[in-house]
């Protein structure tokens, strides 16, 4: 259902604002500023309420850190029901107190009365980076934080996200909402446009009016303002957002009134081409590709409703590595990425997909795999996970390659930054590297370009094969 009107438009549901009320795109900007450090006044229409409770408890986990939490039967049987979808291990701990693990889902969900928190390892600014990067790397660091983008990395990603979000609305909304031609065909008692002939006697018959036509309509209802709605709402619904946040939000919305809502499927998300016209909306609408890529979080298990915003960093990082590796090796998307490739067995009944694959005259020249995880540091006996060396071993093997290449997540300077295995009697090689993430973006895509390099050393030695 379309949004009521700007006379009956509500605010993160509060009450409803007068016709009066509702700011023009230039004012809109004037009052809702870049939120800097410490934040800043966003002033509140008069007799708005925040109807949220806002005596919720609060939770603060860190990825893959167990913390020791007291819960009541309540909270524990609300955490129970909700823990698969965040990635969350319950374990008693003894007298009333349970270790909360999380793992790789980060991000802030609330559940009957808890406000779950997981802050990721990277912080929040970088990991928005890297998801931006990994939808669109030919905008090499569109989206950085620093500077107009300046917030607390401890603000917990679905407000962090909502208020780069909203600045980054206002500082494109300044100019007024974009406005483009789309190519409209309606049935009208007037000639507007080209009378579609063919349209016309099919389906009228011979009589007169209305009038098959099709013509062009500057409006602001383009692919632009739809997906900055579409995201807007998205986020609208999420939790826990600050009662300044959502009013910014919904401000957002009454402006956007007369713009299509539309629903985008998450791995569907339209691109936008972008010129001198309307580079003043790439930043906004990058975030809100982004909001409708991974999309908010609801679910319902019985009585327990859980709502909020979520990323898991396992795709995060896949996605970031794939789309920075092709960048730097400067390949197309049907050349490298992720694909099915030979079975590993000759029944063809054990599938294959590993995440790097890089083809060239319809062969693979180098195989990779991107994983989420630690490498233990150099002081101890342990190495690379078994199974992920098996693993990367069945892909070299099935593709007839001299070798292939795990690539890590390092956020820990004492993790080792590569090895390199030798199997018996084959002489394949499996080289392991870690990608450390922190820095800034720039930084870390330097590191990508090094890891480049290894990766053509690799072709080179299945080209010399």
């Amino acid at each position: 259902m379309e949004p009521p009107g700007p006379r009956h438009s509500r605010v993160g549901g509060n009450l409803p604002i007068p016709p009066t009320a509702v700011p023009s795109p230039a004012a809109f900007a004037a009052s809702s500023p870049l939120v800097g450090r410490g934040g800043c006044v966003i002033p509140a229409y008069a007799g708005m309420t925040w109807d949220k409770d806002m005596a919720m408890r609060e939770i603060s986990l860190r990825e893959y850190q167990p913390k020791e939490e007291r819960l009541s039967e309540d909270e524990l049987s609300a955490l129970t029901q909700a823990k698969k979808d965040l990635g969350l291990s319950i374990e008693p701990s003894g007298h009333g107190a349970y270790t909360l693990r999380p793992s790789s889902v980060v991000g802030a969900v609330e559940v009957d009365g808890l406000s779950i928190i997981i802050e990721p390892k990277i912080g929040v600014g970088q990991l928005v980076s890297l998801a931006c990067y990994a939808m669109d790397p030919r905008r090499d660091g569109l989206v950085k934080f620093g500077g107009d983008f300046a917030y607390a990395e401890e603000t917990a990603l679905p407000e962090f996200l909502a208020r780069a979000f909203a600045g980054a609305a206002a500082k494109a909304f300044a100019r007024g909402l974009l406005r483009g031609y789309v190519a409209r065909e309606e049935a009208l008692q007037t000639i507007r446009g080209r009378i579609r002939f063919d349209d016309q006697i099919r389906r009228r018959f011979g009589l007169p009016m209305p009038v098959e036509v099709r013509y062009d309509d500057f409006t602001d209802d383009i692919l632009s303002n739809r997906l900055v709605k579409a995201a807007n709402r998205l986020l609208r619904r999420t939790g826990p957002l600050s009662p300044g946040t959502r009013r910014r939000l919904g401000r957002i919305d009454a402006l956007l009134d007369g713009v299509s809502l539309c629903g985008y499927p998450r791995n569907a998300v339209p691109e936008v081409k972008f010129d001198r016209l309307n580079a003043h909306y790439e930043t906004v609408v990058a975030l809100a590709r982004l909001v409708l890529r991974y999309g908010a979080h609801e679910a319902e298990h019985g009585e327990v409703r859980a709502s909020g915003f979520t990323m898991d960093m396992n795709k995060v990082f896949q996605e970031f590595v794939t789309a920075a590796l092709r960048e730097k090796l400067g390949l197309s998307n049907g050349a490298f990425g992720e694909r099915w490739v030979n079975s590993l067995d000759v029944e063809e009944k054990i599938r294959l997909e590993p995440d790097l694959v890089w083809r060239e005259d319809g062969r693979c020249v180098f195989v990779g795999d991107a994983k989420y995880k630690r490498i233990p540091s150099r002081d101890r006996a342990e190495r690379a996970s078994n199974a992920d060396l098996y693993q990367i071993l069945a892909y070299a093997t099935a593709l007839d390659l001299p070798g292939g290449m795990l690539i890590y997540a390092k956020d820990n300077p004492g993790e080792a930054n590569e090895a390199t295995y030798t199997v018996r009697h084959t002489g394949k090689r499996l080289q392991v590297v870690a990608l450390d993430l922190s820095g800034t973006l720039d930084a870390v895509l330097a590191r990508v370009g090094e890891i480049a390099e290894d990766a053509r050393a690799l072709r080179a030695r299945r080209r010399a094969a």
